[in-house]
């Protein structure tokens, strides 16, 4: 079951119906609710793959008790190292096996040994990346003694399993979660309807948007040597705004339906293409696994303390680490790559904290200046979701190479309505990028028919260009 499914408009007012019918007293009841349709809403995919989930669940479950209640340090790494292990033994062999297989055929094949090793083949879990990394979250924290062990499984479940987040994150964590699913919810009208207006704008960029700029995306990295220079610069900006609305239009939609339930999800982007360079672009982009190697890896190793060679070794193991968990491919390592090279010169000279404050916070319109960064953040950015798109390493070199020849050939014909509607978008996030998303705060003042006539323009726009189900990119991941 996808968000844009119209299984997914039945599923969601039946679960919220039963939810909000239950006592507001009887947590347990509601946890076991939720708990239920997170489970189904996991087995609507492939519900083979409901049992690993389970398994996770169950394991991190009783490692995470045996870690607390250990009083042993030898006893407690054990543990860990058990949980720990089991967890990427499983994500490796389902997502990096044939990854790292192909790749030793390759090294052997160029010294002139071709040895018969077998891939297997393999469906990816949908969600594996997420889940375990809330997992490994929960165990690592458990382990420093920052927070003990959840006793409750029902609860623990839930946090691991939360539907809205369970396929595509955000990335939770259980410091953050796990209170909220311990504690009361009382219905709130006025959050409610925050939500249905977050999930509404998460809408709009996916269907309207992301799906509308795939169609010319698909087919220009397809047949990329037949498109000349403009058609295949046209074809990366549509892309760059294709990931953007889909990512982010899947965590409006995670974070409104939370909202629906009394849960406030973190936060997962923050208009990151207004950013003036790479360390805030990557302060604004997928936050939550951004923080999640920061705190569990950058961190850990030492983060930009210590000597260069340190700072520049860190920097580049956080992003190819990054890459290499969106994918087991090397366009992801050398677009992890290119980020800790963008990155670096902010990081050596001292510049990775300039831009903590929201860019044009005081005027309507940014400076020239900022402008002319963001306009360079937003380029190079592009540059790199080009090996983040292509298919393999040739495609993205042969992509760019046909940018730098200049080629005058076959040009691209976008829809000059998607062209509006791109710009449309943009202007709305300007306006709202002093919210948490950009519908928030932009309407409080409008009058009341106005805000009705914007919401139904949305929704008919919605409606109007929604055709066959198209999953959300992250699911891959």
């Amino acid at each position: 079951m996808i968000f844009n499914s119209l299984a997914f408009l039945v599923f969601l007012p039946v679960v919220f119906t039963i939810y909000w019918l239950l006592k507001t007293d009887r947590i347990r009841a509601q946890n076991i609710v939720l708990l239920a349709a997170s489970l189904y809403f996991y087995a609507c995919w492939d519900w083979r793959f409901l049992f690993l989930l389970l398994f996770s669940i169950c394991l991190d479950y009783y490692t995470g008790i045996k870690i607390d209640s250990s009083t042993s340090t030898r006893m407690r790494k054990t543990w860990m190292v058990i949980s720990i292990g089991v967890n990427l033994g499983f994500l490796m062999v389902f997502k990096y096996y044939n990854f790292f297989i192909d790749s030793f055929k390759d090294a052997l094949a160029a010294v002139g040994y071709h040895p018969n090793i077998q891939t297997l083949q393999l469906i990816l879990p949908v969600g594996i990346s997420f889940y375990t990394f809330h997992g490994l979250s929960y165990i690592l924290d458990i382990y420093y003694k920052r927070i003990r062990s959840e006793r409750n499984f029902i609860d623990y479940a839930l946090f691991v399993s939360f539907f809205p987040l369970l396929v595509a994150g955000p990335i939770e964590r259980a410091t953050h979660l796990l209170p909220q699913i311990k504690k009361r919810r009382q219905f709130d009208y006025a959050k409610a309807i925050d939500g249905l207006r977050q999930i509404l704008w998460g809408f709009f960029k996916k269907v309207v948007i992301a799906d509308n700029c795939a169609l010319y995306v698909n087919d220009i990295f397809s047949n990329h040597s037949s498109y000349g220079t403009v058609s295949l610069i046209l074809g990366a900006i549509l892309f760059a705004v294709q990931i953007y609305c889909d990512f982010s239009g899947y965590s409006d939609i995670a974070l409104g339906t939370a909202r629906l339930f009394g849960f406030e999800l973190l936060r997962n982007f923050s208009f990151p293409y207004f950013s003036r360079n790479i360390a805030e672009f990557w302060r604004r982009w997928h936050i939550s696994l951004s923080s999640w190697f920061r705190d569990y890896v950058y961190i850990p190793l030492g983060g930009s303390k210590g000597g260069l060679l340190k700072k520049v070794r860190n920097t580049f193991v956080i992003f190819l680490v990054s890459g290499f968990w969106h994918g087991a491919n090397w366009t992801f390592i050398i677009w992890g790559g290119l980020n800790a090279v963008y990155y670096l010169p902010s990081l050596l000279l001292n510049q990775n904290r300039k831009y903590t404050d929201i860019v044009a916070e005081h005027t309507m319109l940014p400076s020239l200046k900022e402008l002319g960064h963001m306009a360079l953040t937003f380029t190079l950015t592009t540059i790199a979701w080009i090996f983040f798109r292509a298919d393999n390493l040739n495609q993205a070199l042969e992509y760019l190479g046909g940018i730098f020849s200049f080629r005058q050939s076959e040009t691209v014909t976008v829809s000059h309505l998607l062209y509006l509607l791109i710009g449309l978008f943009f202007i709305t996030e300007w306006m709202g990028r002093k919210s948490n998303y950009a519908l928030e705060h932009i309407l409080q003042r409008w009058p009341r028919v106005a805000r009705l006539t914007l919401y139904y323009l949305l929704i008919i726009l919605i409606c109007w260009f929604a055709g066959e189900e198209q999953e959300f990119i992250y699911f891959q991941f």
